[in-house]
């Protein structure tokens, strides 16, 4: 009771003071502690409690095997859970399935979900949700079509993760396919999926569509409101945003959510004096105390602007305590304008906050490279290195025909490949001739300069457009999706692509959407 009233010191003291403690008093506590978040002290107390000789039961379990984190812990788990005899409980297979896909374990979690023998709808949600969680949306969609061929009948909870798995691969076919499916079904939480959808076609590059169910939406709430407005930031709308918040505040008072979709879409669109008012008005008229997601949005306002001393400043008078997208804001305006003096002392802090990103190391080591400072660039890999950091794979995603194609740096895989990199080869000697220079800077191999540039034609986004333009050579626009930050020299050649080739490419990156026409991005070059 006190855990849920957020007074877990109090719920603590009173399970210190207790004399006798029952199964059920330790497996409220461990409850406890999953609820405010103390995972770690959640599994001390399950450690105790079993030191102590108490058998577990299954509510001690199913809290226990939520405040896992780590995969040596989770396999301490599953050994208490096989030597009780509580594996054959369908609650507790769902939850050991779990615990090993956030360990990071999705081949183990797979591998229970295939030993199951009677699979009920939460435990095919959950291994869908797993997958894309584990940004492996391929598998979760084909986990999906599994569970249909044997009629199973999907609810809410199970079309939001297929959705969020559609929302990686940024598929409008698979997107349109999807919501007719959820159209059919008369399903509860229809409000929730309706803005699942809207999202998911924003993030499908189809503002049009996504306006379509916005409009047609029988009810709208606040999350509706701001899921639309953030998803005309995304695309680099800024006036449409607020015109949007506009209209949505004669109708309904906007919440710290709303107000970080709306600073977040004028800090696309470098609209720094509406920016401004929008955060001024929040304590003034709205009574919305300003969190570090808000500051961070004016961080990264001001670093457009180029005000980066301004920005700084800004950071050391915030009555909160900058958390890691506040100093992430401020190095990536450092990347922007080259500012290596700020960049240092952002990384300092950052890499403290949030020492698990792999995307803080990459970014700082960019700044160095793009100096010059190779030394430096070398260090903070090493560091990543050092600190068992693993840097994502990147990929690049293009949809043909309803079909998904997905490439990687130096990619052979493809059949079509000695075709593609021909075309690549005359499609970056024809930008050239238009004045492209390759930034040999993002290759930090020690390598001949030809090698480097050789390397940089390869990367994945560049092979996805010219798969593209085999493809789509009739249409007019070309859409691809990455899932990291688009590398500064793809967004420069891509910029020069679209004007030798007549072409709008849009590009979906892990920050926002980026529109390639005649030789410029509605970025701005910040992203």
């Amino acid at each position: 009771m006190y855990a849920k009233c957020g007074l877990f010191p109090v719920s603590e003291r009173v399970f210190d003071k207790m004399r006798q403690r029952s199964i059920v008093s330790w497996s409220a506590m461990i409850g406890a502690c999953l609820q405010c978040g103390f995972h770690e002290q959640g599994l001390l107390l399950f450690t105790r409690m079993l030191d102590q000789g108490i058998k577990p039961n299954r509510a001690s379990i199913l809290n226990a095997t939520a405040c896992v984190r780590r995969e040596n812990a989770a396999h301490q788990m599953h050994r208490v859970i096989m030597d009780n005899v509580l594996d054959n409980d369908q609650s507790v297979q769902n939850a050991t399935m779990l615990m090993f896909a956030r360990c990071g374990r999705i081949d183990l979690a797979r591998s229970l979900f295939d030993g199951f023998t009677n699979k009920d709808l939460v435990c095919w949600a959950s291994m869908i949700d797993a997958y894309a969680r584990a940004d492996l949306p391929l598998e979760a969609l084909l986990l999906f079509n599994q569970m249909r061929l044997q009629c199973v009948l999907p609810d809410s909870i199970t079309l939001l993760a297929v959705i969020q798995a559609c929302s990686i691969l940024a598929s409008l076919h698979l997107a349109r396919t999807l919501h007719a499916v959820i159209i059919r079904c008369f399903l509860e939480c229809q409000l929730v999926l309706d803005t699942a959808v809207l999202d998911l076609y924003m993030k499908c590059g189809s503002l049009t569509y996504a306006r379509k169910v916005f409009d047609n939406m029988k009810g709208r709430n606040i999350i509706s409101w701001s899921t639309m407005i953030s998803g005309y930031g995304m695309h680099g709308h800024g006036k449409e945003a607020l015109h949007l918040f506009d209209q949505m505040k004669a109708l309904i008072k906007p919440d710290h959510v709303t107000f970080v979709s709306i600073l977040s879409a004028c800090s696309h669109a470098g609209l720094i004096n509406e920016g401004w008012e929008c955060f001024d008005s929040m304590v003034r008229d709205f009574g919305v105390t300003p969190t570090s997601e808000h500051y961070a949005c004016m961080v990264d306002l001001l670093g457009r602007a180029g005000q980066l001393n301004q920005a700084l400043e800004f950071i050391e008078k915030m009555p909160v305590r900058p958390e890691a997208g506040v100093w992430g804001a401020l190095l990536g305006a450092c990347r922007i304008h080259s500012n290596v003096e700020l960049a240092e002392i952002a990384a300092k802090s950052l890499l403290n906050l949030d020492a698990e990103n792999p995307g803080r190391y990459v970014l700082l080591s960019n700044i160095y490279a793009s100096l010059g400072k190779r030394r430096e660039a070398y260090r903070i890999r090493n560091l990543m290195k050092s600190r068992d950091v693993k840097k994502k794979v990147g990929w690049t995603s293009i949809e043909i025909k309803g079909k998904m194609y997905t490439f990687v740096a130096g990619d052979r895989a493809n059949p079509e490949m000695d075709l593609i990199y021909s075309e690549l080869g005359k499609l970056m000697e024809g930008i050239r001739q238009e004045g492209y220079i390759p930034d040999v800077s993002f290759v930090l191999h020690d390598v001949e300069g030809e090698t480097k540039e050789m390397m940089l034609y390869a990367h994945s986004e560049k092979l996805a457009i010219v798969f593209g333009l085999i493809k789509l050579g009739h249409e007019s626009s070309i859409r691809i999706t990455k899932n990291l930050r688009v590398c500064g020299d793809c967004h420069t050649a891509t910029k020069f692509i679209s004007k030798v080739t007549g072409k709008e490419i849009v590009v979906r990156d892990s920050q926002r959407f980026h529109h390639f026409m005649n030789g410029t991005c509605s970025c701005g070059d910040y992203w």
